[in-house]
């Protein structure tokens, strides 16, 4: 004997006729799920439900990986971007003044930076030339020959990186000026100006603790760096 349907006929045939309606509804479905556990009781261990309950909570997962891998790739796509144009700035310079108002002015903005420092170190007999040389623009720190090992290395016995990413209370006076304070992580990037010359360092200050962290990459950055090296170079020649 056929039990007679308990819904009206002509939603009933709609969804004989339309299945995939309620098949792509996520709400309906998990409604359906529920009444049948319901119908089940709660002595009866519904295997399908279980296994369906996993598969959602893999698809989860999934949806959340590739939501982190898309955000990943177009973070790394707007970092590129970030020194691609900054480099292009940098070279736009017709001299070694525009050059260093263009550091702390485009490039800094463009990098998202509060501050950008470039440090000379010099030796004692060279003191009087290059005093005059940082006079040109007070983006340029002149130090003692060693302190951009010791700056970097922080008085441990290590070997200083090309690039060091790190957080920072407050910034180096000496350095960063009155910017010092307002500055919570940093990039160095050590300079190499040819055989014969002393190294160079340029710092980037942030004001966001998290712009600059150990666990980021630094080949942008070491690629940057490695564009202002010769650019330098030019200059200095």
């Amino acid at each position: 004997m056929t039990t007679p349907p308990k819904i009206d006929s002509a939603l009933r045939e709609k969804i004989i006729a339309q299945p995939d309606v309620i098949l792509d509804d996520q709400d309906l479905m998990q409604a359906l799920v529920d009444a049948n556990s319901q119908s089940l009781g709660g002595n009866i261990v519904d295997l399908r439900g279980i296994a369906m309950d996993r598969l959602e909570t893999r698809l989860d997962r999934l949806e959340e990986l590739h939501r982190s891998v898309i955000a990943a790739s177009y973070e790394s796509l707007s970092g590129i971007n970030q020194v691609q144009r900054a480099i292009l700035r940098m070279m736009d310079a017709v001299d070694f003044q525009q050059f260093l108002n263009d550091l702390q002015g485009d490039v800094a903005d463009i990098l998202r930076v509060q501050s950008i420092k470039l440090v000379l170190e010099t030796r004692q007999s060279d003191t009087k030339s290059n005093h005059a040389f940082a006079n040109i623009s007070d983006a340029i720190t002149v130090v003692v020959p060693g302190f951009i090992e010791a700056y970097l290395t922080q008085g441990k016995n290590t070997l200083a990186r090309d690039v060091t990413l790190r957080k920072i209370q407050y910034g180096a006076e000496q350095v960063y000026g009155d910017a010092a304070e307002f500055l919570r992580s940093e990039a160095a990037l050590k300079l190499d100006f040819g055989r014969g010359k002393l190294p160079g360092l340029l710092l980037m200050g942030s004001d966001d603790p998290h712009q600059f962290t150990p666990q980021h990459g630094t080949d942008l950055l070491a690629f940057f760096g490695g564009v202002f090296e010769r650019v330098m170079r030019r200059w200095l020649a």
